[in-house]
């Protein structure tokens, strides 16, 4: 290259701007959180109905991996199908309800409510009359809890999971060390409110499976008609279409 020739290098510059957080109104933050727990309370109270009924999780996906995979060097086959089939059904649900909120058709959670609501009828009903095979059961309660699952996946700015204990926890002792090292008044003040959503959580399951256990032995198959109806009324009473997640 001769001496003649220039050599122009054109350096592009991006702006790196700071990591913002979406702040959600005080009102939608609220009505996450009562929502939340609501739904907490459902599954633990379904979870604790599945364990009981079936010796089964049907929200509790981390306890039945253990169980299968103590069932496959055990060569447990009964377990080793019920293990399969509620967790490939809850995974079923989790896709399926992932699709409709993402769905330009359904747009509204509402249709969720419903269907998660129809299906616990539609099988109290059919159990009621003719009994319904543990198989199906786990299947079709699994799937009512993997699509459940996708209602609500946030409170605020904290990433939540209603039926997910060990997660919930694991979240809540991680947010109060944060709490507790931070030397910002802003920073300690949204860890506290997330210690208070993810404890009310956890409170939330814990209620639902000191309640199924209770009502099971009053209700027998009709059990499940509990939380069909609280997800019927709470479709009827809160504002969920204004829920962004």
């Amino acid at each position: 290259m001769s001496g003649k020739e220039s050599i122009h290098q054109t350096w592009k510059i991006t702006p790196v701007f700071p990591e913002t957080k979406i702040l959600l109104p005080d009102k939608t933050v609220r009505t996450q959180e009562k929502l939340a727990v609501f739904l907490a309370f459902i599954a633990g109270y379904t979870d604790a109905t599945g364990l009981i009924q079936w010796k089964t999780y049907v929200s509790f996906m981390s306890g039945n991996t253990t169980q299968l995979g103590t069932a496959v060097f055990n060569e447990k086959y009964g377990l080793i199908i019920s293990s399969v089939t509620v967790i490939s059904f809850f995974l079923a649900g989790i896709y399926t309800g992932t699709c409709l909120s993402l769905s330009k058709k359904f747009r509204s959670t509402k249709m969720i409510f419903y269907t998660v609501s129809g299906i616990m009828i539609l099988y109290s009903i059919s159990d009621y009359y003719e009994h319904i095979a543990n198989g199906v059961s786990i299947a079709v309660i699994g799937f009512s809890m993997g699509l459940m699952n996708t209602i609500v996946t946030s409170v605020g700015n904290q990433k939540i999971n209603t039926d997910f204990v060990t997660g919930t926890l694991n979240s809540l002792a991680r947010t109060a060390a944060l709490f507790v090292m931070s030397d910002q008044a802003e920073e300690r003040k949204e860890y506290k409110i997330n210690i208070f959503h993810l404890l009310f959580l956890w409170m939330g399951f814990l209620s639902g499976a000191s309640a199924a256990s209770f009502l099971l032995f009053y209700s027998g198959n009709w059990t499940l008609i509990f939380p069909a109806a609280l997800l019927l009324i709470c479709a009827l009473t809160i504002p969920i279409p204004t829920i962004k997640n």
